[in-house]
């Protein structure tokens, strides 16, 4: 499984908004700068985030984007399903039954185990972890 630059970008203008959440509505000029991230593609990005009531949208003069939520109510599992649709590393670890060899297969649970694994431990992480992990190491890495 590979992560495309969509969910990457997602995550990173989410964790953005988290981060400066005390300021109200951002626009998304200011975070494509602080992120060095094209706003044309942070502009690919916003439709699907709000068609899923993540951000609050504000029009006009000093408008812009914020969490809907807390950013500990946030997964990375969440954001990435968003972005990348389904986390699962083949299609029949997410819906076996939907594949006629799911009754026989000897690497089915190979897959099952492992699509576990990563929505376990995406959906155990949120923003606000991540940026709590940051205050705490001054870094911009997250290790569990």
């Amino acid at each position: 499984m590979k992560i495309s630059t969509k969910g990457r970008y997602a995550l990173r203008m989410l964790l953005d908004l988290a981060e400066h959440r005390s300021e109200g509505y951002i626009a998304l000029k200011d975070i494509a700068a602080r992120q060095e991230i094209s706003k044309k593609y942070l502009e690919q990005i916003v439709p699907i985030l709000n068609k899923s009531d993540i951000l609050k949208t504000n029009r006009g003069y000093q408008g812009g984007y914020m969490l809907a939520r807390d950013p500990s109510q946030y997964t990375v599992g969440e954001i990435l399903r968003l972005t990348e649709g389904s986390l699962a590393p083949v299609f029949c670890a997410e819906c076996p039954g939907d594949c006629k060899r799911s009754a026989d297969c000897p690497t089915l649970p190979v897959w099952q185990g492992l699509y576990r694994a990563i929505t376990g431990y995406l959906d155990g992480i949120t923003l606000g972890d991540i940026l709590e992990s940051r205050n705490q190491s001054g870094a911009d890495n997250y290790v569990i």
